[in-house]
């Protein structure tokens, strides 16, 4: 009988070792790749945060993994603040993070608690310390919505104007409030007519420097201080 030959199995190493340093390549590559640091962060947006707190709010101020730290992460992190209303984070080329932000408009401080309050109505405990109107009386529920809507209609050059602010209701006007100024002077007005705040700088430029009251609740006059 004819005896069956064994065939030999020969084994290719040299594909199988191009293989390995090819697969080991590509891992080599994903691994530096994962490590490679964010290079650059831009921020817009914020008025009363500054650029370094928004970075230690996302927790990239020492400027971690690009890849692995993600937007969700980023978002979660930041939406934690309640100065912050909305936050847009997007990732580039060449390991750039740009942050977009939306805060939320702080109004003014409350004298008998120094609490913050914010356009939502919510009140903090304001750590930063920023400079803002002093309400120093209290305002019935039923005034509370309205102010809070004149308030947030203010621009951010006026309001920083503004040192102090109390409810002056008298018997011809439950809505009359009265601010008190940066610059000395003292100005009437009332719910329906919290707007005309944001004209004050044009009706300085009318009086020569002249301090004294200027009524926005009736008639839009002023009336001069006696030194």
């Amino acid at each position: 009988m004819e005896k069956k030959r064994k065939k030999q199995i020969r084994i290719k190493f040299l594909p199988i070792l191009v293989l390995i340093l090819v697969l080991g390549m590509i891992g080599c590559g994903i691994f530096f790749l994962l490590q490679i640091p964010i290079q650059n962060i831009y921020i817009e947006g914020n008025n009363y945060l500054s650029d370094q707190e928004i970075i230690e709010l996302a927790g990239i101020e020492d400027y971690p993994s690009f890849w692995k730290t993600t937007i969700s992460s980023m978002n979660e992190k930041m939406k934690e603040n309640p100065y912050i209303k909305q936050v847009k984070i997007v990732k580039k080329l060449f390991a750039e993070v740009h942050i977009t932000v939306e805060e939320e408009n702080l109004l003014f401080r409350k004298e008998e608690n120094q609490m913050v309050v914010l356009e939502n109505k919510e009140e903090i405990d304001d750590s930063y310390q920023y400079s803002l109107p002093i309400l120093l009386n209290y305002i019935p529920d039923t005034k509370y919505d309205s102010f809070i809507k004149g308030m947030n209609a203010v621009t951010e050059s006026i309001k920083s104007q503004i040192s102090e602010i109390r409810y002056y209701p008298n018997t011809q006007d439950e809505d009359r409030f009265l601010l008190y100024m940066n610059d000395g002077n003292y100005v009437y007005l009332t719910l329906t007519k919290f707007k005309q705040i944001n004209y004050y700088e044009d009706v300085l430029k009318e009086l020569d420097g002249k301090k004294g009251i200027l009524y926005l609740d009736s008639g839009n006059h002023f009336q001069i201080m006696e030194e």
